[in-house]
């Protein structure tokens, strides 16, 4: 493993914390002979199974993403495979179908979603405070008064008109 960031890194640590928790959501695809399937999939088809077809703008929403990353999850999940695009109402809309290998896939990804909840719930309870509602206070937090703003309070000068 590799080294724990500083604890003033917080982005830094962040970052290192996905990459912990994802990694070992991948290794269990990895282990069921799933190695193209990365965790950022799960989120989108468990929206298009709920909800049907949806142009990416959609998804986006409904996943909690911007569109440019909603499109770059497409673009992967479609060259895994997993989604089809069709045009939308104008050129520049696709809308996002389910790909029969997501649907085959399927049984293992519920599991996974199941049993990776259930995982998360048992290291909350060795957490201070849940790990997503920590999460959501801090956005909640930056949306009353964004991360720009503490740091100009903190006192670091206005840069001069360019």
């Amino acid at each position: 493993m590799t080294e724990v960031p500083d604890r003033e890194a917080v982005g830094t640590l962040l970052r290192h914390v996905l990459e912990v928790l994802d990694g070992d959501v991948a290794a269990v695809y990895a282990e069921r002979g799933l190695a193209d399937y990365r965790p950022r999939f799960s989120p989108p088809l468990r929206v298009l199974v709920a909800d049907g077809p949806l142009p990416i703008r959609d998804l986006a929403r409904r996943v909690g993403v911007t569109h440019s990353a909603a499109s770059q999850t497409v673009a992967q999940m479609a060259r895994a495979g997993l989604v089809e695009l069709t045009p939308g109402a104008d050129a520049r809309q696709r809308i996002v179908h389910l790909g029969a290998r997501a649907r085959e896939l399927l049984p293992v990804v519920e599991a996974e979603w199941a049993a990776t909840s259930a995982a998360m719930r048992g290291l909350d309870d060795e957490l201070p405070v849940p790990l997503a509602e920590m999460l959501h206070a801090v956005l909640d937090a930056v949306r009353r008064r964004s991360l720009r703003q503490r740091i100009a309070d903190a006192g670091l000068p206005t840069p001069p008109p360019a």
